[in-house]
């Protein structure tokens, strides 16, 4: 895939606070400059009315205006965040699928949630690890049947490491039944420098959120949040330049919010949660730290969740254009 072949495009998280139903969302994207839309979760009221002619009529709208279209409402960790009582995920997935299918798009976007590090009485990783490898594997068929791809998002459930081996448990093909949704800013509040994780995850990436961002280093250890498109620290043009690599199309969706990460690194017990890490690229996110604070006044700048619903259209409008530009760039 050359960068001419990226499409710019957004998610509907984006723009939350102005509760609009999916159509609404299209048609401020096209409005907008954007050229697709990956749908997180729907509200209520939403899911009431998302039935197979109302999904249709979002695909017919997308043809028609030349959007692509990513859906989510898939999960991968067969557990309550917070209780963590033990859930049946099938049911669950196979709506999702049946959506996506209405929908004629490949991707279902998987977040299971959770800060799961950053309780202390959170199962164990690996026993999560086991116990999604156990459930994604009981749905192998249903999601070929459904020619869909769950797309886990680089969340705050696993790093790239552990979703490497967590792949090869499942014994996944790229570009199969089992994919990656790159969240780039996530990397970071894992303890990841974004490049050298998106080399990681590369073979599985399907589906993008094209996020910048900050770390600062506090007391504590080291805070991360969400900043404009070209404004934060993230070297998007190299994540740009490794997705172009692939043989597939990957489409580009912003996603922006306001709020902050504490990464309480200087706990031993939070930093031994995160066995993969080295040296080498802890020290690579204390340069980016200084880097983010070196540009603060460039825009580089966390926003509290509450400020949000004030900066989202703007920001997301300015997001789009600056990763388009980025994009124009590198072809």
């Amino acid at each position: 895939m050359s960068p001419n072949q990226f499409r710019v495009g957004m998610d509907s998280y984006d723009l939350y606070p102005l509760g609009l139903d999916p159509l609404q969302t299209l048609r401020w994207a096209k409005g907008h400059g954007a050229e697709g839309v990956q749908f997180s979760g729907l509200e209520s009221r939403f899911q009431a009315i998302a039935d197979r002619a109302y999904l249709r009529d979002l695909a017919a709208y997308a043809r028609e205006n030349g959007l692509y279209l990513e859906w989510v409402g898939s999960q991968h960790i067969p557990r309550e965040p917070g209780t963590w009582a033990k859930k049946e995920l099938l049911a669950i997935n196979r709506a999702a699928a049946e959506q996506a299918a209405a929908l004629d798009t490949r991707i279902v976007r998987s977040c299971s949630g959770g800060l799961m590090r950053w309780q202390p009485d959170s199962p164990m990783t690996e026993t999560l690890l086991r116990e999604t490898a156990a459930a994604m594997l009981s749905q192998k068929q249903m999601l070929i049947d459904h020619n869909v791809i769950l797309a886990i998002e680089t969340h705050f459930e696993f790093t790239s490491f552990e979703l490497v081996r967590l792949f090869e448990r499942c014994d996944a093909s790229p570009g199969a039944w089992l994919g990656i949704c790159l969240d780039v800013m996530n990397l970071l509040t894992m303890l990841e420098d974004p490049v050298c994780a998106t080399r990681r995850l590369l073979p599985w990436v399907v589906c993008t959120h094209m996020k910048d961002g900050g770390i600062a280093l506090t007391p504590e250890g080291l805070t991360t949040f969400p900043v404009p498109v070209g404004k934060g620290v993230v070297d998007l043009p190299a994540i740009l330049q490794l997705l172009g690599s692939l043989s597939r199309n990957v489409a580009l969706s912003v996603e922006d919010h306001g709020g902050s990460f504490p990464l309480p690194i200087f706990d031993p017990d939070f930093l031994s949660k995160f066995p993969d890490l080295t040296a080498a690229e802890l020290a690579r996110l204390m340069k980016l730290a200084q880097m983010a604070a070196d540009r603060s006044t460039a825009g580089c700048r966390m926003v509290e969740r509450e400020g949000w619903p004030k900066l989202c259209e703007r920001r997301t409008a300015g997001d789009i254009a600056a990763l388009k530009e980025i994009v124009t760039a590198l072809r």
